[in-house]
């Protein structure tokens, strides 16, 4: 059934109009020191060239949320007025400092009063659970004065990851209670009639991040508001899985008309990110990422039944099952440019054949992932097959299939590597981690393995992974088998080492 896209209700950050109509934005954000002013404005800047919309820098205490200034004021004076946005967690003191600097805000409701989460019940009575909003609302009560003083707009952002005890315990590390808390914020704020929000629910997993930001869409259509929502898949990773990841759990929504500002979350330097957000944009049938028809807003078709998509291999004129045997089935073929289709109601097989005309492996996985990421997050389709008349063919065709059926969860055939794109809170190399654990982990299938710079989300996104590595202080890592940490403080430079041991040790046992 179709219907109609998320309007959001447009507002200025800044000089630069978001939502309603108006283009999708994208954003990255710095992985330097904060407090170091020129690594950090020279950071910006490459941001920026690289065409972002705004830049986001992390405050994780008073100093480096009052070095802002700092960063503006030189950003201003070589010309660039992008607006900036400060990243908070844990701290309401940063924030209000920040928040009459930068243009726009993000708090984590997970974490912004509550405590950091540690997976412990929190029962609350009604009286009880009112109090601690009320606690809440009081200290939310300066930030908003400052805010609404310096016209600075607040994201409300919502991490899987850094859920709160509080609303794990009553609601689960859910979908549901992502947006309970994302809901619970929003009243608050309308509360004391400050409007100037955005909203966003990410999550490493493309299916909780489009099942919570669709819930949350429908209950926001439901009181009577709309505003804006960012878009990303948290601890994408890098290389091509975390293209491939973001492209499918961005494009999902974009193709439903949803989303007015994005972010590729990627372990790689942050001006890597903006060509791929760029490519998501433009794979899109529309302008500036609007989507001119959206697509039909599906229900999860398989989510019950036993779900193996399987792959066919486009090769020279000729289809191949997975064996290398010629496939005689039907294919759903269209053109990479066009609306995608809708698919029948019947039992199938629905095997989705995309054509397209591309020289480059980097954009065809990246269009490929944004077009089919949808069919196969909300396990529509029965198969996927690329077609390509461009040089690029055969094998490179088959495993941008299987990395795409691999991000969304439709099939696993490997290990999944979860890393963050690192912040000025990360204390080691993250990059080089990523790139250590995925060799000494390699010759595994089937694991899911979290790299964390920190502990603020490091700790959650972990809760359905196999094992963890999580860093925690300079050069220090601690290791983790689910969220239970089995080894802290362990040297980086032997850190790979001891998770594959440990692994290794399960393994036996």
């Amino acid at each position: 059934m179709l219907h109609s896209p998320y309007i959001s209700t447009p507002l200025l950050i800044g000089s630069i109009p978001l939502g309603g109509r108006h283009p999708v934005r994208i954003q990255s954000m710095t992985n330097t020191d904060t407090l170091n002013t020129r690594a950090s404005v020279a950071q910006c800047i490459s941001i920026i060239e690289a065409g972002a919309d705004f830049v986001r820098l992390a405050a994780q205490g008073s100093r480096e949320a009052a070095n802002l200034a700092v960063i503006k004021n030189e950003l201003r004076k070589a010309g660039f007025s992008n607006p900036l946005i400060a990243d908070i967690h844990f701290n309401p003191t940063a924030a209000e400092t920040a928040a009459g600097i930068v243009e726009k805000i993000r708090i984590n409701p997970g974490n912004y009063v509550d405590k950091r989460a540690q997976f412990e019940k929190v029962e609350l009575n009604e009286k009880e659970y009112k109090e601690e909003l009320e606690r809440i609302h009081a200290r939310l009560l300066p930030l908003i004065g400052i805010c609404r003083r310096n016209s600075t707009v607040i994201r409300i952002g919502i991490n899987h990851g850094s859920l709160s005890d509080r609303i794990m315990t009553r609601y689960g590390n859910t979908p549901h209670g992502m947006v309970v808390s994302a809901l619970e914020y929003t009243d608050l704020f309308r509360a004391e009639n400050f409007n100037d929000l955005v909203i966003s629910m990410k999550s490493s997993d493309t299916v909780v991040m489009v099942e919570a930001t669709r819930q949350l869409v429908s209950a926001m259509t439901d009181k009577g508001f709309s505003y804006p929502l960012h878009l990303g898949v948290t601890e994408a990773g890098e290389g091509e899985d975390g293209r491939i990841r973001s492209a499918a759990g961005i494009g999902a929504l974009l193709y439903e008309g949803t989303g007015d500002t994005i972010r590729v979350s990627l372990s790689e330097d942050p001006a890597n990110e903006i060509p791929v957000a760029g490519e998501i944009l433009n794979s899109i049938p529309g302008k500036d990422g609007r989507i001119t028809t959206p697509t039909p807003y599906l229900s999860f078709r398989h989510r019950d039944t036993v779900y193996r998509p399987v792959v066919i291999t486009s090769y020279k004129g000729r289809y191949l099952t997975e064996s290398g045997d010629p496939f005689h089935g039907s294919l759903i073929t269209f053109n990479a440019g066009d609306i995608p289709p809708v698919l029948p109601e019947n039992d199938g097989p629905h095997i989705l054949n995309p054509v397209f005309d591309e020289d480059d492996p980097a954009k065809l996985a990246i269009r490929a992932a944004t077009i089919l990421g949808r069919y196969f997050i909300l396990r529509q389709a029965d198969g996927i097959c690329i077609t390509n008349r461009g040089k690029i063919e055969g094998e490179k065709l088959r495993e941008i299939a299987f990395s795409i059926l691999q991000a969304t969860e439709a099939r696993i055939t490997r290990n999944r590597y979860i890393s963050c794109p690192t912040c000025a809170r990360t204390k080691f190399n993250l990059q080089d981690a990523v790139r250590k654990v995925k060799a000494a982990t390699g010759h595994l299938t089937g694991l899911r393995i979290a790299i964390m710079g920190c502990i603020v989300n490091g700790p959650g996104e972990m809760a359905g992974s196999d094992y963890g590595y999580v860093g925690t202080s300079e050069g220090k890592v601690h290791i983790y088998r689910g969220i239970v940490p089995v080894l802290k403080n362990v040297p980086q430079e032997s850190a790979a080492e001891k998770l594959l041991e440990i692994i290794e040790q399960d393994i036996r046992s």
